[in-house]
């Protein structure tokens, strides 16, 4: 979900000729024209707070997804196997001197997780789907496809109401995730996801939203009015209403942002944290508008594919979808990608769909609570 080329590269392509006619077969993109992508400034103006941050281990594995804790303050992610391969994963527990387990083998990634009222680890699983793992470990298939058989190919984020229904996502129902597949979803900007809730009672699953667009965070607000939704390919964050009179309705919660938006989560004081794979590129958003242009992209040989381009971003929300303040490593030096983030205790807890570790960045006084 890592976006991003330069232009002389991609003349450069032309000279490929023939070959690249049957990959760019298989993309099937979308016409899309982003509004002109926001300057830093103000609220957004560049820093580099997240330079500061400090290393948690994760014993070799990557991709720590969706960062969560129990009771006791200890830390558990979902992880996979390196930084191009997510066919084989784990949950791991990490607990408060930094010792790292295995919890569950999944055997593949899992990319959200969180606790039900009675201490189960609700996760998604990208090869089982919807999961509940109790706290002897006794592991519970919930749902893996929705009402209609199509299935949850790459489950991404959830939360829990205070009634016990599980608000999730799911990116596709047609491929499982690979980096070139995360790729094709960006460049073709189709709705192919979906936002879904899981009832414990009837263990049934309702479609609230068919046709997302790359399905990605999922929070609900503080008075659990609604629930809001990260979709990562259109820049943006989208608010479903629970409760009210708007209930059932979609609107735009935040748009037009400056990159490319991951996970989401709530503050004590009703706020979010907002957390991004990467900036946008100016050289992207040219060619969304231009099918054609993109299917020459995709089918670029991998020595002229986007590169994912180190860029740590964070922003808090407000309840009324404001930036109010940002974090930054410009350079990517010490946080590549800053998709996932958790506060816990005064600190922020950072992952990354390839990060090898996860990073630990102790807030201000200007950003607690």
């Amino acid at each position: 979900m890592q976006i991003t080329f330069s232009l002389p590269k991609f003349l450069l392509s032309i000279a490929i000729g023939l070959p690249m006619g049957l990959t760019s077969c298989s993309l099937h993109p979308q016409a899309w024209s982003p509004s002109p992508k926001p300057a830093f400034a103000g609220t957004t103006a560049l820093n580099e707070e997240l330079s500061t941050s400090k290393k948690v281990s994760i014993d070799g594995w990557y991709g720590p997804e969706d960062i969560v804790f129990d009771q006791s303050g200890n830390l558990y992610c979902g992880v996979h196997i390196s930084s191009t391969d997510f066919t084989d994963g784990r949950i791991l527990k990490i607990d408060t001197s930094g010792k790292v387990e295995i919890y569950y083998n999944s055997r593949s990634w899992v990319s959200g997780l969180h606790f039900d009222a009675t201490g189960n680890l609700i996760a998604l699983s990208h090869k089982e789907g919807l999961i509940r793992i109790s706290p002897d470990k006794k592991v519970t298939l919930l749902a893996n496809k929705d009402e209609n058989g199509k299935p949850f190919l790459i489950p991404n984020g959830l939360d829990i109401a205070s009634d016990g229904k599980i608000y999730f996502s799911n990116t596709s129902d047609k491929s499982a995730y690979t980096i070139p597949y995360g790729r094709k979803v960006i460049l073709e900007v189709n709705p192919i996801g979906g936002f879904y809730c899981y009832d414990p009672k009837s263990g049934k699953v309702n479609t609230l939203l068919e046709g997302t667009y790359f399905g990605n965070g999922v929070v609900l607000s503080k008075d659990e009015s609604y629930v809001l939704l990260v979709e990562t390919s259109k820049y943006r964050v989208l608010k479903y209403w629970l409760k009210g009179k708007k209930v059932g309705q979609t609107e735009t919660f935040i748009d037009n942002l400056p990159g490319f938006p991951n996970g989401i989560s709530i503050r004590e004081d009703g706020s979010y944290w907002l957390g991004f794979s990467t900036k946008r590129t100016d050289a992207l958003d040219k060619i969304h508008s231009k099918p054609g242009i993109k299917k020459l992209v995709y089918a670029l040989p991998n020595f002229l594919q986007p590169k994912a381009e180190k860029f740590g971003m964070i922003m808090n929300i407000s309840a009324d979808g404001k930036i109010l303040h940002s974090l930054f490593d410009t350079q990517g030096t010490i946080l590549s990608e800053a998709g996932a983030v958790k506060e816990q205790n005064g600190y922020l807890y950072i992952g990354g769909d390839v990060l090898s570790h996860i990073r630990k960045y102790q807030l201000k006084n200007n950003t607690s609570n």
